[in-house]
């Protein structure tokens, strides 16, 4: 298996016998939830979009994979999503056939999507990779592999000697405590890839992660393991060494 990080999106691609693109928390609608909260911003739904096409163009993937959360709106479906996601969808679908594992903010979503291209809640394999979102507990039939999930919108925070401060979206590595999960103990652990959302509004701190209620994946996996990578691939090392007051990785 190779994973290929692309910058556009943020995007990765997944090629095995064949080729994977996949794009976690579009979150389609966000703006009109800002609005409420008194942040007033236009729509950023179409240059999103256009991202995607462009990994597409750059990927020529068999299948584009939607890591969850393409809508934003909770419970219910705004008016927004319905004048939104319709047609970000149908661009999709013209260039590659399209699944959508479900995330936490995608109830209705199926009213847009066409007959099977809904996978399961808990995760499916595809092409010897399992994809979810990354809200829920996995299937037990995908312990032991390569996981990929979204949902937690990694990001980090760099520091230069000067003061200077960066805040990156970021590809966080780890592997997952399968007793933490209740998945059954195998010869093989679950090694778990993290994506960062293609949504510019959505990020997480990766060092907060583990103190958060995000759900059992950020409760289950090992930090003291894990690893960053920025969204062109660069390997930032451990999580361990981003810590207040350690080293910076040169």
């Amino acid at each position: 298996m190779h994973l290929t990080f692309i910058d556009t999106g943020p995007a990765l691609q997944v090629e095995n016998r064949e080729r994977v693109l996949v794009v976690a928390d579009l979150h389609y609608g966000i703006e009109a939830d800002l609005a409420r909260r008194g942040v007033h911003v236009p729509s950023q739904s179409a240059g999103r979009t256009e991202r995607v096409i462009a990994c597409i163009e750059q990927a020529d993937p068999d299948l584009l994979i939607l890591l969850g959360d393409v809508k934003h709106s909770i419970p219910m479906t705004t008016r927004q999503e319905y004048r939104e996601l319709p047609g970000a969808l149908a661009a999709f679908r013209k260039r590659v056939p399209i699944r959508v594992a479900p995330g936490n903010h995608d109830g209705g979503l199926e009213r847009f999507l066409e007959e099977g291209e809904l996978l399961p809640a808990k995760g499916a394999l595809v092409d010897g990779v399992g994809y979810l979102h990354g809200h829920t507990v996995p299937d037990a039939a995908l312990a032991g592999g390569r996981l990929i999930i979204g949902h937690l919108h990694p990001t980090v925070s760099l520091q230069d000697e000067v003061g200077c401060a960066l805040r990156a979206q970021a590809y966080l590595s780890a592997t997952l405590d399968a007793a933490c999960l209740g998945l059954p103990a195998g010869r093989c652990e679950t090694r778990l890839l993290v994506m960062p959302s293609i949504n510019e509004f959505a990020g997480f701190d990766v060092q907060r992660l583990k103190k958060t209620s995000l759900g059992p994946m950020a409760r289950c996996m090992r930090m003291e393991e894990a690893e960053v990578y920025l969204t062109d691939g660069t390997y930032l090392g451990p999580l361990r060494s981003l810590q207040p007051g350690s080293d910076t990785p040169g």
